[in-house]
């Protein structure tokens, strides 16, 4: 019999018999330890894979991990590399991952990143699909642990009635008398002072399930500020290094490395001055080595992450800055006086424009190249046309958003009553698409959303972990003993401010 080997061009499914070299083992048969310098299949005569019809090898396909797909076939023969390009075969691996019952995705399909999507599902549910389990043993063994001990304190108590002050009933009193304020706030953190340095480490395995994903480990950052912590940003693009902003008024740089001695890097402080801000740190933001940050003390100072957090400048933002967003030509921040002021980095940061697009508080700020999305305490959603320099449109709410993620033309937001929102944005057209409610009983702190991922954090002390479809399926429900303020993923690691002082984070294990 003929055992000529048969090759595949780039364009078609087909073999071609006219070209000849060595034989190869079949995909499934050497399980994905495929060679990058393959060029060439298996010919029908041998049984090989590829002498079946195409949608049985695709179907077959569908079977590996998305990660496979992606990376490995490419290289074994131009054939199996229209694999990877077959948007159907992506779109039924999609749904088979989020159920019958779910749609995906939840926005616009037009454009939509198939094999991205997949590939980030598969991986969330290797790490998080076992940990809701192990979460429920710990808590358990807390419980156990504490016994007939008095209760712990409430943390959905005091904290939380005074970021319900700051956010629900507007920072009249915050704005009145800054020297009494700032008393408060120093006073309220000497009462929590702890000087100790306590790095906790968990380690969780995941099950086996779809992508091969490294043991998930958790760090728990206790000390380092001695207020609660109100924002936490993963900075530098691969998660080594996280800043923290506290009611302390300081913000802290963190290297997330194995010696838990060292991971305070320093706290950023300007010249002259015992603390990075004179109110509470509130928000931060983060453009390549700048990083911004945002105070009650109506200022955004700015910082050079290359240059060991030496300070950059100091913009008077006229109002308590609630959030901020960096882009590489653009620094926008949202102040409790409704304005949005848009600053040029170019430019010793000058201001640009004020835009009053709201009737209340500026709550959070979403932006690319095109678009700028603000979302207010007036319950409304607006959209601004930053190439043709003009307000677009707006959405009203039932309740405001206290938090937002938008990517790929796609806006999702938490509110201040434990909903979450889903935005189309087309043509400059935002439009809502539906709201749920994913079992957050209080205001929805921290939204991250990406194609194949959605996390959420909340005041009511907890975490979840979603697949985003719609409604989004809940993998994992993290829960700690304060409420959450905020959280950054960044490269599959996951920071959450929880609240107390403390910062958690959770990251593949080293190996």
């Amino acid at each position: 019999m003929d055992r000529r080997p048969v090759a595949y061009d780039e364009e078609q499914s087909g073999p071609s018999h006219d070209i000849s070299g060595p034989e190869k083992q079949s995909p499934l048969e050497s399980g994905c330890a495929f060679q990058a310098d393959v060029d060439t299949c298996p010919s029908p005569e041998a049984s090989g894979l590829l002498s079946l019809p195409w949608e049985m090898v695709t179907h077959i396909a569908s079977h590996l991990p998305a990660h496979c797909v992606i990376s490995v076939l490419p290289n074994v023969c131009s054939a199996l590399r229209n694999v990877c390009k077959d948007s159907t075969a992506w779109q039924l691996r999609a749904h088979r991952l989020v159920g019958s019952k779910a749609s995906f995705p939840v926005g616009l399909r037009e454009d939509f990143d198939w094999p991205n999507a997949c590939l980030e599902m598969e991986q969330l549910i290797t790490c998080w699909s076992g940990m809701a389990q192990q979460e429920h043993q710990r808590q358990q063994q807390r419980i156990e642990a504490r016994g007939e001990m008095e209760p712990e304190r409430d943390a959905y108590g005091a904290d939380e009635r005074l970021v319900g002050e700051l956010v629900e009933e507007p920072e009249q009193r915050l704005g009145e008398n800054p020297e009494e304020d700032g008393l408060l706030e120093q006073n309220g953190a000497l009462d929590n002072q702890d000087n100790g340095s306590h790095v906790v480490r968990e380690q969780h395995q995941p099950p086996k399930h779809h992508s091969p994903t490294r043991a998930l480990e958790r760090l728990t950052l206790n000390s380092g500020h001695i207020a609660q912590v109100n924002s936490v940003l993963l900075v530098g693009g691969d998660g080594t290094l996280c800043a923290t902003g506290s009611r302390d008024r300081n913000v802290n740089i963190w290297k997330l490395q194995a010696d838990a001695s060292s991971m305070l890097l320093h706290t950023l402080l300007g010249c002259h001055t015992f603390s990075t801000h004179q109110g509470w740190v509130w928000c931060l933001a983060s453009q390549g080595p700048l990083l911004a940050s945002g105070g009650l003390d109506s200022t955004v100072r700015l910082w050079d992450l290359q240059a060991s957090g030496a300070e950059k400048g100091m913009i008077n933002a006229g109002g308590a800055v609630l959030c901020l967003t960096c882009l590489p030509d653009v620094l926008l921040a949202g102040t409790f006086d409704e304005r949005i002021s848009i600053y040029d980095p170019r430019a010793a940061f000058s201001c640009l424009k004020s835009l009053r697009l709201h009737t209340s508080a500026v709550m959070c700020l979403a932006a690319d190249d095109k678009y700028m999305i603000s979302a207010s305490k007036d319950c409304t959603v607006a959209v601004y046309d930053r190439r043709a320099d003009k307000f677009l449109n707006k959405v009203r709410l039932s309740s405001y958003l206290r938090s937002m993620s938008y990517s790929d033309n796609e806006v999702w937001g938490g509110d201040h009553k434990g909903l979450l929102h889903s935005f189309s944005l087309q043509e400059g057209v935002l439009k809502s698409m539906a709201h749920f409610d994913v079992g957050h009983t209080a205001m929805v702190t921290g939204i991250h959303k990406s194609p194949g991922s959605l996390y959420t954090c909340s005041s009511d002390c907890t975490v979840k972990v979603h697949i985003p479809c719609g409604p989004p399926k809940t993998l994992c429900t993290l829960r700690h003993q304060a409420g959450a303020s905020g959280l950054s993923v960044e490269a599959g690691i996951l920071a959450v401010a929880s609240g107390d002082m403390g910062v958690e984070i959770w990251r593949p294990r080293e190996t």
